[in-house]
């Protein structure tokens, strides 16, 4: 058998053979409950699911992982919100380690120089920042991109509050990550998660679902309408 095809993995839902990269895997753990495995690195039988949140939630509401981990295991109703706040956590240490290792710059000013020297592999936008300053840092993306410089990838699926907590800094609204393997791995995941949730990175509908959970157990997200509307006067913050 060809070596690509032997490494694909068959989703539960769709029953289609895909790369395990596009896939989440999910065992049983000790205590019987159903555990994600979002690196695929825990030991037992995995069953793999695509990695989207409505393909997770259509599998934990048919109940489908019994079958495939050949034992019975009750998926929880909130397990594709459990999945994303997993992702967005890996997502966000990942971003925190290509801080520590000095990859990452924030505010409006240093941004901008950044992007003007042609040394930014990743664009960070809160996207719970007001659009008008988002339009402006694009604008200079662009005029570096056409001017020879680095096309920077943009990632506004992450709000200021979780950008300030990953940067360890306060009211980031803009960032932007120099070239290295740590910013390279972020940007996957962020690929990851944006592809997750049906959207894709750059996307500000991305900021209506984040790793934050209310007591009730949904999504403590910010909407599109408060993201241009009353939140967005965090972008008028030191950050500009």
């Amino acid at each position: 058998m060809d070596d690509a095809l032997d490494m694909e993995r068959t989703c539960i839902v769709t029953r289609r053979r895909t790369p395990p990269e596009g896939m989440i895997r999910f065992v049983r753990a000790p205590d019987g409950a159903l555990a994600p495995d979002i690196r695929a690195r825990l030991p037992g039988r995995g069953v793999w699911v695509t990695a989207r949140a409505a393909l997770v939630a259509e599998a934990a509401r048919k109940q489908l992982f019994s079958r495939g981990l050949k034992e019975k295991v009750t998926a929880p109703a909130q397990l594709a919100d459990d999945v994303d706040r997993l992702l967005t956590n890996d997502c966000l240490q990942m971003l925190a380690l290509a801080n520590k290792a000095g990859l990452a710059v924030a505010g409006y000013g240093k941004v901008a120089e950044a992007l003007s020297r042609g040394n930014v592999a990743a664009l960070l936008e809160a996207c719970d920042g007001a659009a008008d300053g988002r339009r402006k840092m694009g604008q200079v993306a662009r005029r570096a991109a056409e001017g020879g410089g680095r096309r920077a990838a943009t990632i506004a699926i992450f709000t200021s509050e979780q950008l300030d907590l990953a940067l360890g800094r306060t009211n980031v609204i803009h960032a932007a990550l120099a070239d290295g393997g740590l910013t390279r791995g972020f940007i996957e995941r962020a690929e990851r998660l944006a592809s997750y949730r049906g959207g894709t990175q750059d996307g500000e509908a991305e900021c209506a679902r984040t790793a934050d959970m209310d007591e009730a157990g949904e999504p403590a997200g910010v909407s599109e309408n408060d993201a241009n509307g009353a939140n967005g006067a965090q972008d008028r913050k030191l950050d500009e």
